[in-house]
């Protein structure tokens, strides 16, 4: 029986699983998430896509993007993810299914959807109990809207912008959104 053709909208955002096949391991280190983080950012520039928020766990990755009409969504996980697989089974020695099924996405249809999304990203380590904050975990794009650090792979969230026009204000709401409001 075919697949259900996946609905693309344009102009919108979507967030992106792809996780590892059986819950494996796809990340045993730094460098690999690292290996990762290069192959998205050099990948949506070509499939001219923006990288809202992400967060790369040991076993999946959390990604949200936007996508305009010249997008390449398909193309860029192919991309993204046959590139890593190669990249993974040449250093471990890996044979047989990687990633589980085919990435996941969901439409992201209004702004206060994409700040919650957001947020239960760069909470997703907090949850897991590899950190206690999610200032903490650097694969995520967490420090790049709380802490004002350099992210090449972001273009700001519109919801984010739309805290306020003040940019100190903007990330201590932010802050607060994420931090105060949750188990941490």
């Amino acid at each position: 029986m075919p697949r259900a053709k996946r609905i693309i909208p344009e102009n919108s955002a979507l967030h992106v699983i792809s996780r590892g096949n059986n819950q494996n391991i796809i990340f045993h280190s730094d460098n690999d998430k690292l290996r990762y983080y290069t192959l998205l950012r050099s990948l949506k520039e070509e499939n001219k896509i923006d990288i809202f928020h992400y967060c790369l766990m040991n076993t999946h990755i959390h990604i949200i993007l936007n996508l305009n009409p010249d997008s390449a969504l398909s193309r860029f996980m192919k991309q993204l993810n046959l590139t890593y697989f190669h990249y993974y089974r040449k250093k471990y020695g890996y044979f047989g299914h990687f990633w589980q099924d085919r990435f996941k996405s969901n439409i992201i249809d209004t702004d206060s959807y994409l700040l919650q999304c957001g947020k239960y990203i760069e909470l997703n380590p907090v949850r897991a109990g590899m950190v206690n904050y999610p200032g903490e975990y650097s694969f995520s794009s967490y420090n790049y809207y709380a802490n004002n650090k350099p992210d090449e792979l972001i273009t700001l969230s519109p919801a984010y912008l739309g805290l306020s026009d003040s940019a100190k204000i903007r990330q201590e709401q932010y802050v607060n959104f994420v931090v105060d409001s949750n188990i941490i």
